[in-house]
């Protein structure tokens, strides 16, 4: 049986001095509220009513027992209230980091909103496609496009990526077209530095299975 709800059961019953008044507050059958006090007594192995057939009244142990009780409702009450909607009320400086040209695109439109939305914060957006050290750098959110190396980080996923392997037709006329990602070996590839994302390399689905493979390359960015 949930405790809290005894607990809850417990101090209706105290406030109210009778288990069909609570009963009724909580549109239960009195049964009901007489088994959760059974079985909060059981468990605590002290009587916190003395019950009669006219009225309740609290033991020592239940006067003691029942302040502590409200003061832990209340305490629960206050917990759920702040982190509801709109209870938490953000305030402070939020350094966030994002790649150059997604950043621009994708992240610096959202900020204006952002800041509207939380006037007690204010934000430094840096738009680069190293890969900064979060912890020493005192970043507080990065925004990346690739793998999360580091499993001491928590990520997100926001979306899916869709990337296209293309070609000129020119250099497709000089050097063949390939009909296999194992032949990109063979290519010559414009790929991304080691700095960037795509830490495993490129990735292909064949015949419904996750392939990767680096290319090599005589020119990266």
């Amino acid at each position: 049986m949930d405790r809290l709800k005894q607990i809850e059961t417990f101090v209706a019953v105290a406030t109210k001095g009778s288990l069909t008044a609570a009963a009724q507050a909580e549109g239960v059958a009195p049964a009901i509220i007489g088994r959760r006090m059974d079985a909060l007594e059981a468990r605590l192995g002290v009587k916190l009513l003395l019950r009669t057939t006219r009225r309740i009244s609290l033991t020592h142990e239940g006067s003691a027992f029942l302040e502590d009780c409200q003061r832990l409702i209340a305490d629960f009450n206050n917990a759920e209230a702040s982190v509801s909607a709109g209870g938490v009320k953000a305030s402070g400086h939020l350094r966030v980091t994002a790649p150059a040209g997604f950043g621009r695109r994708h992240v610096a439109p959202l900020v204006p909103g952002f800041l509207d939305l939380h006037p007690d914060v204010s934000l430094s957006l840096n738009l680069s496609d190293r890969v900064v050290d979060l912890v020493n750098e005192g970043f507080d959110c990065a925004v990346r496009v690739g793998d999360l190396p580091d499993s001491s980080l928590v990520s997100v996923r926001l979306a899916d990526n869709r990337r296209l392997c293309v070609a000129t037709p020119t250099y497709l006329q000089r050097a063949g077209t390939p009909r296999h990602p194992s032949e990109l070996t063979r290519h010559a590839c414009l790929t991304l530095s080691s700095d960037a994302s795509q830490t495993r390399g490129w990735a292909f689905v064949v015949e419904g299975t996750p392939t990767y493979l680096r290319p090599g390359a005589r020119l990266d960015c």
